[in-house]
């Protein structure tokens, strides 16, 4: 069973961010973004006090499926919104439970940064520079990218984004399994 997918699913359709659900569930961020990634099994008591922060039971949960028939095609406006502040991360589908791939169309204001501590999650990920330069860090690897560069990397390795240049960069990205 996708317990991260059915999480994660749940958390967007609810309009709450990672942070908010483990801050309204007293638990970490990273708490939250493990099980949704399925790196971490959690125990019952654990995923009933992040339900609790939803909220939900556990019976609904475990009870609910993923709509059907699933969408094929959307409109820039149908795109949802996950990111915040100077990122902008539109995702493709509202819907990602039991989906094993995350498509974003992102976009960087200048200066935007994706933090001074690396991302690490499972999985892999790619993406093409559409416009702008895109500061890329992997490791101890660093590269800006321009319109029509690209990278591709395992997503333990850890990484980083950054907008370098006076005008935004804009990014279409995979990832799998669904980070967000």
């Amino acid at each position: 069973m996708d317990i991260g997918g059915r999480l994660r699913h749940l958390r967007l359709a609810r309009g709450l961010s990672q942070r908010q659900l483990a801050r309204a569930a007293g638990v970490t961020n990273s708490t939250v973004s493990l099980i949704e990634a399925n790196a971490t099994n959690p125990s019952v008591g654990a995923l009933k006090r992040i339900l609790d922060g939803i909220p939900i039971g556990l019976a609904e949960f475990f009870a609910m499926e993923p709509d059907a028939p699933r969408k094929v095609f959307y409109q820039s406006e149908e795109l949802v919104e996950i990111g915040k502040g100077s990122i902008s991360y539109r995702q493709v589908g509202d819907n990602l439970f039991g989906r094993a791939l995350q498509i974003l169309k992102e976009r960087y204001l200048p200066g935007a940064d994706t933090g001074k501590v690396p991302l690490v999650h499972d999985g892999e990920e790619g993406g093409v520079v559409l416009a702008g330069r895109l500061e890329v860090t992997v490791e101890d690897e660093r590269r800006i990218l321009g319109p029509g560069d690209a990278y591709y990397f395992e997503s333990r390795r850890p990484h980083r984004f950054r907008c370098v240049g006076p005008n935004p960069c804009e990014v279409v990205s995979a990832c799998t399994p669904p980070t967000f």
